[in-house]
């Protein structure tokens, strides 16, 4: 084990202290906030509507999809999109995780 050094000072360690290792800490950098999506929770007429008449001519269909086509609640998607490929309009392609389906035109 190699010999100790000589002990400092406390002049030598205030002195060191004061001279400062680093510039400057870093600042946090502020987080970028997303702005709350204030969509509909119900499928009133006009939406149904534009739900049958745009989103079901895309070729696919996932209820992010709808979401973003329609600024609907995202459960709100899910259930028209059953209700469409219980009546066959639709049909599953695919599963994603976590139980998203994928859907296009039948």
């Amino acid at each position: 084990m190699p010999p100790k050094g000589e002990k400092k000072t406390k002049e030598q360690i205030a002195a060191a202290a004061a001279a400062g290792g680093r510039a400057k800490r870093k600042k946090w950098s502020k987080g970028k906030q997303k702005d709350k999506a204030n969509h509909s929770v119900l499928f009133d007429k006009k939406t149904a509507d534009r739900f049958h008449s745009d989103v079901l001519k895309s070729r696919l269909l996932t209820p992010a999809v709808v979401v973003n086509q329609l600024k609907v609640n995202a459960s709100a998607a899910r259930a028209m999109l059953r209700d469409c490929e219980s009546k066959g309009i639709i049909k599953p392609v695919g599963e994603q995780t976590h139980g998203q389906m994928i859907y296009t035109r039948a």
